[in-house]
């Protein structure tokens, strides 16, 4: 059984299609499970756009979920998502 005050600092970086949808497409699976993400950074590369967005605290349970969910995301070309431990206080 996973620990309640269990929560972790996430960090997830896409690379994308520019597409004018991009942007609000990436954010859906946070804001479905609640989440606001603390840092989203995007940058246009040609005809690719890279997106790092980060979250200071997320349950620990809903990382790859999140992961997963961009991952699936239409335009994704490439996907890759982290998180770092940390003990609510």
């Amino acid at each position: 059984m996973s620990d309640p005050d269990l929560s972790v600092a996430a960090r997830f970086v896409v690379l994308a299609e520019a597409s004018p949808g991009l942007l609000s497409r990436l954010l859906q699976p946070l804001a479905k499970r609640d989440l606001v993400p603390d840092r989203v950074q995007a940058r246009r590369d040609g005809e690719a756009m890279r997106v790092e967005i980060a979250l200071d605290a997320m349950p620990a349970g809903m990382v790859h979920l999140v992961a997963g969910n961009l991952a699936q995301v239409v335009g994704v070309i490439e996907s890759q998502g982290g998180a770092e431990v940390l003990r609510a206080a």
